[in-house]
């Protein structure tokens, strides 16, 4: 197969680009750590609450995107939503590494391929089959990229130290959140994905290519694996929402 045909394969390893996050913006002064939060209900809360400082202020054609900051164990941690969506969330991403965060959390919710994974249970994908775009302009061609083995390590030792059952496995990134087929479903399950969501392998590809360690943590949404979609009401769930996050601040900590 002829490669040249598919612009998407055409990976250029030249760390040089014209428009460059690091020409952009210049460092602040502000943690390591960072926990990439997907909840803007929980943040929102703990801002209100007076939990989470705004330090600095990104933005999109959607509006600003506050960077926050929270205190834990006389450590500070940059929190951040990450957006919707790997381009997006991938710029973010980029932004942030810009302004001087290395290890990373996240946490957010997914789809479930698998059916033994219920409402709420927490899932720590270790890699990610690329089935968007963004991952392809950070690393060559592959089938997946992995999260830093350092980061699920913290994660575990989180979920470990609190009892919290869960699975390491691997997701599906996917861009097209209406395109989810039967087949296609069909397919990702056949080669082990577990979930699939939209961000976890440009966080992976990105984090690589900029000398990052970058870890996620994720909860099972909607269910894929009927005959019909069920939402379950994921989005609806404050509690585990809540506890995700605290798990992300704890793990992120161990990095």
């Amino acid at each position: 197969m002829n490669h040249e045909l598919f612009p998407i394969l055409e990976f250029d390893p030249d760390p040089t680009a014209f428009i460059d996050p690091q020409n952009l913006l210049l460092p602040i002064d502000i943690a390591r750590r960072c926990v990439l939060c997907f909840f803007q209900d929980i943040l929102q809360q703990m801002h209100k609450d007076g939990r989470l400082k705004i330090i600095y202020q990104l933005g999109s054609e959607i509006g600003k995107n506050p960077v926050y900051e929270m205190e834990v164990e006389g450590e500070r941690i940059a929190v951040l939503h990450p957006g919707v969506g790997a381009p997006l969330a991938g710029a973010f991403l980029e932004e942030i590494i810009a302004l001087g965060c290395r290890d990373f959390i996240a946490c957010g919710g997914c789809g479930v391929l698998n059916g033994e994974i219920g409402l709420g249970h927490v899932v720590v994908p270790a890699t990610a089959v690329r089935d968007e775009g963004i991952s392809y302009h950070y690393l060559p061609p592959s089938r997946e990229a992995a999260a830093h083995p350092d980061a699920v390590q913290a994660i575990e030792q989180a979920l470990q130290t609190h009892h919290v059952p869960y699975v390491v496995g691997k997701t599906w990134t996917t861009d097209a959140v209406y395109r989810e087929t039967p087949a296609r479903i069909a397919r990702r399950r056949e080669e082990g994905c577990q979930v699939v969501e939209m961000e976890s392998a440009a966080f992976f590809a990105i984090a690589q290519f900029r000398g990052a360690r970058f870890g996620q943590l994720l909860y099972g949404g909607d269910d894929l694996t009927g005959d019909a979609w069920d939402n379950r009401n994921w989005q609806k769930e404050s509690s585990t929402r809540a506890h995700l996050f605290q798990l992300a601040i704890e793990a992120v900590l161990h990095l």
